[in-house]
């Protein structure tokens, strides 16, 4: 009797515990809030946040009184390639333009988070906004129709509304044919002529930019072959260096890159070589035969100058290398030749030479790169004899799904 009510005591105290738990007493109980009480005004100061959080992104402030633009980044800042370059051209306009701030967003994904940042970004009061993947194209679309008073630039797609939305890429072809040549050339006096490229999606773009490659070591390695390694990815460092070292395995002398980083030259084991992309600064090794970069800086200072004097009408805005908006490491004024290129013959570095000075004075374009015959990896002809793609085709998945015919690889699935 008395260990059934010994039980009851024990039960009866253990229930009135977590009846106080739950109420908030005992010793859980919150200390009583002291701190001097706060009029609306001030306790709105204390609350707003310097930058506003959207989707786990930081929005930047616009700068009252200045024109403000906005950058959409799908790769960090500074990741010594394509997003580097944009940045550097967003300095660009910062230092060159009178009273215009700039600020960018990075490391958005592409597709919903995308969107939300562009929107986050027009409701804060951009007047221009840049989205620099080619997968922020819908959702730039989106959000002009949206706000119809903020330009919105998308680089690398194809879409445009004719008023506040518009597209702008460059003739990146024109380099990768030239950096084409030096591969071939390269691989002639390594004696393997075997290429590689490492593509990131099958876009057009990509199809375009490697076949530019494969068509330019045609002109200095007509026997050379290009194999293939897909990331499926703009900027992931490992992937980069697995996608060259597998080339470099499979017994590719020189390796090209359509991605961020530097790997095909960080990769490339003595006596082989690698070709970088998108950044000047990202060829600092021997290793490294040159680079083919952007120079976005004077393009967006045209377009905002555009934008602010209410002049700038969203389209297709395709530029060449004859704008001096792109360059081939070593090939541009003041710039010196890297030790894999030096040695080789000389008449191979004119022909890079003079090829690029009349891509400079824009009497070789893009469509003299890409004029017939051309002839596929299949044996189909792409091109006949003198026909010349349009700026259409090229930009078309359906003109530009083929590998020229130096190519070893198999054509991807399109989704």
């Amino acid at each position: 009797m008395k260990q059934k009510r010994l039980w009851m005591i024990v039960l009866f105290t253990l229930v009135l515990s977590l009846v106080l738990v739950a109420c908030g007493g005992g010793e859980t109980a919150p200390a009583e809030d002291t701190a001097p009480a706060e009029s609306e005004g001030e306790a709105e100061t204390a609350a707003e946040p310097a930058e506003e959080s959207e989707g786990g992104y930081q929005i930047p402030e616009i700068e009252e009184g200045k024109y403000n633009v906005g950058f959409v980044y799908v790769g960090p800042h500074d990741d010594g390639g394509w997003t580097q370059a944009h940045d550097v051209g967003r300095m660009y306009v910062e230092e060159n333009m009178d009273n215009v701030h700039t600020a960018y967003v990075e490391n958005v994904a592409e597709g919903a988070d995308a969107e939300q940042v562009i929107r986050s970004l027009a409701r804060k009061g951009f007047d221009v906004i840049f989205t620099t993947s080619f997968g922020f194209m819908d959702g730039s679309e989106i959000v002009a129709d949206e706000f119809p008073n903020v330009d919105i630039i998308h680089i690398s797609g194809f879409k445009n509304n004719g008023d506040n939305f518009g597209n702008l890429m460059g003739a990146m072809e024109d380099m990768k044919y030239l950096a084409g040549m030096l591969a071939g050339s390269r691989a002639v006096m390594d004696g393997n002529p075997k290429l590689g490229y490492i593509p990131t999606f099958p876009i057009a773009e990509e199809f375009r930019l490697g076949n530019a490659f494969a068509i330019g070591a045609q002109e200095t390695c007509p026997d050379c072959t290009v194999d293939v390694r897909w990331i499926f990815t703009w900027h992931d460092p490992i992937l980069e260096q697995e996608a060259s070292k597998s080339l470099f395995d499979s017994g590719v002398q020189v390796v090209m890159t359509g991605a961020d980083t530097p790997a095909p030259a960080e990769a490339a084991p003595e006596g082989k070589w690698g070709i970088t992309y998108d950044y000047s600064g990202n060829c600092t090794i021997d290793a490294c035969l040159t680079s083919m970069y952007w120079n976005w800086g004077p393009e967006y200072a045209r377009i905002v100058e555009a934008s602010r004097n209410d002049e700038w009408v969203g389209g297709n805005d395709y530029f060449d290398a004859d704008t001096g908006s792109m360059g081939l490491l070593g090939f541009m004024e003041g710039e010196e030749l890297q030790p894999g290129l030096a040695e080789l013959p000389e008449e191979d570095l004119q022909l890079v030479r003079d090829t690029l000075e009349k891509m400079l004075a824009g009497e070789f374009t893009r469509f003299d790169i890409f004029k017939g015959p051309i002839t596929d990896s299949q044996g189909n002809v792409v091109l006949a004899e003198g026909e010349v793609m349009t700026q259409e085709d090229l930009e078309n998945i359906d003109k530009m799904y083929w590998w020229n015919e130096n190519y070893t690889a198999e054509l991807p699935e399109l989704e």
